[in-house]
């Protein structure tokens, strides 16, 4: 593909960046239907919770498995699969008669998703080699989830205000179709030079580790935190992830690359996204309950008000390439992580205050700091692994992240629910007591990425990683 002419190369960009477009469509215009979907079906806020983060813990499960697929059996071939699930999975979603129907069906999408961001993303880093216009191509395919989520909203709430949340899901599907008619055409298949063998075991601790873990900060608010069901669910991901680590150190090719860890890079990456798209998935569902509850907004109005921290995310993504080549990786990354905490910090401080221009300066600062992070960290972390890793390691990369926006979603959604004691999402005061803390965790969040930043660019982070991290 490196000898393929700059045309060819760009068209591929744009299959990639469609599929991770759909992707970011679909989490921001389903944030912005919640209040509808409330009333139709009957849900709690943990319902609510699930809606969203059954989709994005799914997803994060089997990324894993999908980037490994990806190198081993054709990265076309899985995105081809990725797109069919992901539309068929969407209509099913739009017929949904229940909320449990819509959670199993959510979870179907994510594993039509799971193949969507890994597999694409290794997509774009074969067909671009040289580090500088990979660099720039990692910008556009970042840049592109940022217009997903940048144009979610605004179409989410124009279909919910028009038709119903229900035309959320359907507008995946002549997406899907379409993106799967020219990635069967355009795209051309691409392996790894060295096929891995599958790791059943590894992937279904990862299941096991993540699904209870969620589950357990999500019922606990309600279940309360001592019940035997949310003990269970934290002991089986205790147990899950002490397995994991003693059985992929006994691979020969583990699942989960243990030895990529020790590239400071690699692992800063990894700890530095996890702040960042927890921050990410936690921002998006409490902003959205916030303008259509407390503030009353229309779904139109919230979509057109969450298009400023999307909009920002979406440009700050295409512009951070350049800007390091200007400026410097490390600069930016300070930045980003200090944007993200003032954010945070703003909200917090002001949170019973609802002047609208104070609104906008956090949305903005939240949009920045996410956008300028994302592709710098992801470039960072990959920058020491050897390219033949390309789908596994950016696969850990994206299931950090994901896993991380679900884990946002359960743990400051949970912070919502116990700090409302039963108060309805409306009330204002109690609304804006009880997602205090959450702001406060958001602004922390901030402060430790720009600190990881500091890290994965340091000198002692350029150093080779010790024997064993390029191991296969």
């Amino acid at each position: 593909m490196s000898e393929a002419s700059p045309n060819r190369r760009n068209l591929v960009l744009t299959l990639c960046c469609a599929a991770i477009l759909m992707v970011g469509v679909d989490v921001t215009a389903l944030n912005v239907a919640l209040p509808a979907m409330e009333k139709e079906l009957g849900s709690s806020v943990a319902g609510m919770q699930w809606a969203v983060a059954a989709y994005s813990l799914a997803m994060a499960t089997l990324m894993l498995l999908a980037g490994e697929t990806g190198d081993r059996v054709g990265r076309c071939r899985v995105l081809r699969a990725g797109f069919l699930i992901f539309t068929v999975a969407s209509a099913l979603c739009a017929l949904a008669p229940s909320l449990p129907a819509l959670v199993g069906f959510r979870v179907l999408q994510g594993v039509g998703a799971a193949a969507l961001g890994p597999v694409s993303m290794s997509i774009v880093s074969h067909t671009f080699p040289d580090k500088g216009e990979r660099t720039w191509a990692m910008g556009v395919w970042i840049g592109a989830y940022g217009l997903g989520l940048a144009l979610g909203p605004l179409v989410g709430g124009v279909l919910v205000t028009a038709v119903g949340w229900r035309a959320v899901f359907w507008l995946n599907v002549p997406l899907g179709i379409l993106a799967l008619a020219i990635a069967a055409r355009h795209v051309p298949e691409s392996r790894a030079e060295r096929v891995r063998r599958p790791d059943p075991v590894g992937q279904l601790l990862v299941i096991t580790l993540l699904g209870p873990l969620a589950y357990g900060v999500i019922a606990a608010p309600h279940a309360g935190w001592a019940s035997p069901v949310v003990l269970a669910s934290f002991a089986v991901t205790v147990a899950s992830c002490a397995g994991l680590v003693v059985y992929e150190r006994r691979r020969t090719e583990p699942l989960i690359e243990l030895g990529f860890f020790r590239d400071a890079r690699f692992g800063g990456a990894m700890a530095s996204l996890a702040c960042v798209f927890g921050a990410f998935g936690g921002f998006f569902f409490l902003s959205t309950l916030y303008l259509q509850n407390p503030l009353r907004m229309s779904a139109m109005e919230a979509g057109l008000w969450m298009l400023v921290p999307s909009a920002v995310l979406a440009t700050a993504s295409l512009c951070a390439a350049r800007l390091a080549e200007r400026y410097g990786v490390r600069p930016l990354l300070v930045l980003a992580g200090a944007a993200l905490a003032a954010s945070g910090v703003m909200i917090a401080l002001l949170a019973d205050d609802s002047a609208l221009g104070l609104l906008v300066v956090e949305y903005a600062l939240f949009g920045l700091g996410v956008g300028l992070a994302t592709p710098l960290i992801v470039t960072a972390g990959v920058s020491g692994l050897p390219d033949d890793r390309a789908g596994l390691a950016s696969g850990l990369l994206t299931t950090c992240g994901r896993s991380a926006f679900g884990l946002g979603v359960a743990v400051l959604g949970a912070i919502l629910a116990v700090g409302l004691h039963g108060a309805p999402l409306a009330d204002a005061a109690a609304f804006a007591s009880a997602v205090r803390p959450a702001w406060w965790i958001i602004g922390a969040c901030g402060v430790v990425t720009a600190l990881l930043g500091m890290l994965v660019t340091g000198e002692r982070a350029k150093e080779p990683p010790a024997p064993g991290a390029s191991a296969a």
